[in-house]
């Protein structure tokens, strides 16, 4: 199982999800791994009340161990009302400084 599926399902097993889009950015970075830099849009009702910070830690707390399986995680987590707001467009994702 890849990793982008092993986050994907640890993500379904652990939070509510309303909508989800898990992109692999490694292309944009230097090196030869082809599964360390992600970029994760998530959003659910946990969020509700939650801080950004506090919301990046409930992603974490999510993913447990697999934390240590990849280089970066760029985490955007919306309550579905933030993410209608945002009328479901995602963020760019950021080139590599070193690419």
């Amino acid at each position: 199982m890849s990793i982008a599926q092993q986050i994907e399902m640890k993500i379904k097993q652990n939070l509510p999800i309303y909508d989800m889009a898990l992109q692999n950015d490694s292309h944009l970075h230097a090196g030869p791994a082809t599964e360390s830099h992600f970029k994760l849009v998530l959003v659910s009702d946990a969020f509700s009340g939650l801080s950004r910070v506090k919301r990046h830690q409930t992603v974490y707390q999510a993913l447990g161990d697999l934390m240590t399986q990849f280089h970066a995680l760029a985490l955007h987590t919306y309550t579905p009302d933030e993410w209608q707001a945002r009328q479901t467009q995602v963020p760019n994702s950021t080139p590599c400084a070193h690419g």
